[in-house]
């Protein structure tokens, strides 16, 4: 089978926190009592954020909107033809998360993405990608968001789900899993972007814990963050081009300067 289906993630809250290393290790102290890792330990998480050339979605979302949607490609480790790869839509209505997904190779899913493949299948979440393609017109790899993630699941609820990220980094020109590089950071050094993600309460205990350690919720978005990085650098890396460009030309003896 090609393409298959993921349902078991779908409809949640999902409350944000940045933690220090010093609340990280505090609060695994408390976490190793109601929650194990998963299956995958730590794993490194590869997206490609698919947007508008005017990147009509990711500005839509930083004004917060009642309803706000996206569109990515995802992979586990290292990637290559073969790799196991999702394409997810993630919407997002009045605090509560909705993610869709389905998975095939990586190059099947890329190409479909990329206008180069006719079809994904003709499931319901097919329809669903399909249609959100043919909404927002040409949609083009707009930016990779790599991170580290240890992910845990409740020891007595396994719907109760806890992911620590690390290492966060955002590259506007990788266009391909394939193919990534270098990225630049999105945390300062030591800390951790913690997602508690429940379908109902959070648990009593873990919220007096959070309250103790002073944890409290915050605010971000991978893609969010990147993109607001990537346009207060633009001046910078424009200049820098500009001077790179007069260099060339008085190399070449060129003695009016663009």
């Amino acid at each position: 089978m090609l393409v298959g289906e993921y349902r078991e993630v779908f409809k949640r809250t999902e409350i944000k926190y940045l933690l220090s290393r010093a609340q990280y290790e505090g609060l695994m102290e408390y976490m190793d009592t109601i929650a194990r890792v998963d299956a995958f330990g730590k794993s490194r998480i590869n997206n490609i954020y698919y947007d508008t050339r005017d990147y009509r979605l990711i500005r839509t979302s930083l004004e917060k909107p009642l309803y706000k949607e996206k569109l990515r490609l995802r992979t586990y480790g290292d990637t290559d033809d073969d790799t196991n790869a999702f394409i997810e839509i993630k919407k997002k209505y009045a605090g509560i998360v909705y993610k869709r997904r389905i998975s095939g190779r990586y190059e099947k899913m890329h190409d479909y993405l990329a206008g180069r493949d006719a079809e994904i299948g003709t499931s319901q979440i097919a329809k669903e990608i399909e249609a959100f393609i043919s909404l927002y017109g040409e949609l083009v790899p707009a930016m990779s968001i790599c991170y580290d993630r240890i992910a845990m699941a409740g020891i007595e609820d396994p719907d109760f789900r806890v992911t620590f990220d690390s290492n966060i980094e955002w590259n506007a020109d990788c266009r391909d899993l394939r193919e990534i590089g270098a990225g630049a950071p999105l945390l300062q050094k030591g800390q951790y972007l913690m997602e508690i993600k429940v379908c109902n309460a959070m648990p009593m205990e873990l919220a007096a814990t959070l309250s103790r350690l002073r944890i409290f919720p915050a605010s971000f978005s991978k893609y969010g963050a990147g993109y607001t990085e990537m346009i207060r650098n633009a001046p910078a890396a424009a200049a820098a081009a500009r001077s790179k460009a007069k260099i060339r030309r008085r190399v070449k003896g060129v003695a009016a300067y663009v």
